[in-house]
């Protein structure tokens, strides 16, 4: 940080003060004495408080502070804008607007405006309105940047303010005091130094005073505020850094996640084809084992028709109704056309059977016919159930047991007849 000495203090006349009629009482303790009518101020006290400013706006700057360098007067002008520019701080050199300070929300959306009209000019916007309102708008840029171009990048209220003239610049510094704001003042001997807070007593009306007093405590905020730039540039590229390398782990975690949900669905899709593939084979599985049971039923039909036409093929002949049931005809599965009026035809070709079985029974006493009755009638139901079960066409077993019962009706119906027969024949002969 550039200091200033006593040497560079006495060459730039810091020690200066104002005639004698016009000092303020407040002053006293900083003066050294008078000559020709003016007040002598005392460069040692002036040196040393410099000092203590200068250590208080570097390490302000140091830490990110904010001080707004204030000077309007013709001296400052000049000194107050360049080193503002140097350390990047804001400054109002011009004019010093009401409640720039107190007022500051709406001051700063008139930095706004400065700013949209700033980019409209850039852009190229204003060249394409009317000519009224592109002049009335660049009439409008132009006042805002004579008043508050210093301050367009200040957007909150500054950390300390330093002033130049504290006559000159009355309004600034009670909105700071009002505000509680640090104030850095060049204090003459005609101020009142009581709302200062870091007093440098010394000439405000000398050009070369001015340019000692801001170039001391801007080359502190200069080198506080490049420090801090430099750490801050770094704290930003390890927080990048940091923000890079999180970025990439959440990129890799959520890549991961989404392959293990994705073996996850494949496992549960591979899972359930198995089970319907396994549920498939074990359904061919019991398909192919229930196709020899249907084919088995039929066969096991087949040989009972069979076992049961034995007996009548021995030669054993049966009862009309069991001779009817053992024929061995299946049934079909649905009954042929006209059914109805072919059901009686089996009773019919039963029933001389039951004519010979009932003479046989009421003859016993012809032994000739005793003997020709039961030879004779064998063969030929021995050869007509064949044929009778060839020719007899399948009827189903309801159609069966209804006509069974009208055949026994009948037998013992036609069993009578034949003894009346027998009887007038025997009442003939005699």
């Amino acid at each position: 940080m550039p200091e200033a000495g006593l040497k560079e203090l006495l060459e730039a006349g810091v020690h200066f003060g104002h005639q004698t009629r016009r000092w303020n009482p407040n002053m006293r303790r900083y003066i050294f004495g008078e000559l020709d009518g003016i007040h002598i101020i005392d460069l040692v006290q002036t040196e040393a408080l410099l000092e203590n400013a200068r250590r208080f706006a570097g390490e302000l700057a140091s830490g990110g502070g904010t001080v707004l360098f204030v000077g309007t007067k013709k001296q400052a002008r000049g000194p107050v804008e360049e080193w503002a520019d140097r350390c990047k701080m804001p400054y109002v050199n011009q004019r010093w607007l009401g409640g720039l300070l107190t007022n500051f929300n709406t001051m700063s959306a008139r930095i706004a405006r400065l700013h949209e009209l700033t980019g409209w000019r850039e852009e190229g916007k204003l060249e394409l309105l009317p000519t009224k309102e592109r002049m009335g708008m660049l009439a409008e840029l132009a006042k805002l940047e004579f008043n508050l171009g210093g301050v367009r990048d200040m957007d909150r209220l500054p950390d300390a303010v330093f002033v130049t003239d504290l006559k000159t610049e009355e309004i600034a510094v009670r909105e700071a005091a009002r505000l509680r704001i640090p104030i850095i003042g060049l204090v003459d001997t005609n101020c009142d130094p009581k709302p200062i807070d870091y007093v440098i007593p010394g000439n405000d009306d000398a050009i070369r005073s001015c340019q000692l007093v801001i170039g001391t405590i801007g080359g502190a905020v200069e080198e506080g505020a490049g420090a801090w730039r430099v750490q801050e540039e770094k704290r930003i590229a390890v927080e990048m850094e940091r923000r890079k390398k999180e970025e990439e782990e959440r990129k890799k975690r959520e890549e991961e996640e989404k392959e293990r949900v994705a073996a996850e669905e494949a496992a549960k899709k591979a899972a359930a084809e198995a089970e319907i593939a396994k549920q498939a084979q074990q359904a061919q599985q019991q398909a192919q084992q229930g196709v020899p049971a249907q084919q088995a039923a039929p066969a096991q039909g087949q040989g009972s028709g069979a076992s049961a036409a034995g007996p009548v093929a021995a030669g054993n002949p049966p009862p009309p109704a069991v001779a009817k049931a053992s024929s061995g005809a299946v049934p079909p599965t649905a009954p042929p056309a006209g059914g109805a009026s072919k059901a009686p035809a089996p009773a019919k070709a039963a029933e001389p059977d039951a004519k010979a079985a009932a003479l046989a029974a009421e003859k016993p006493a012809d032994p000739a016919a005793a003997e020709k009755a039961p030879a004779a009638p064998a063969p030929e139901k021995a050869s007509a159930e064949p044929v009778a079960a060839e020719k007899a066409p399948e009827q189903p077993a309801a159609e069966q047991k209804a006509a069974e019962p009208a055949s026994e009706e009948k037998a013992p119906a036609e069993a009578a007849s034949a003894e009346k027969d027998e009887a007038a024949k025997e009442g003939g002969e005699s």
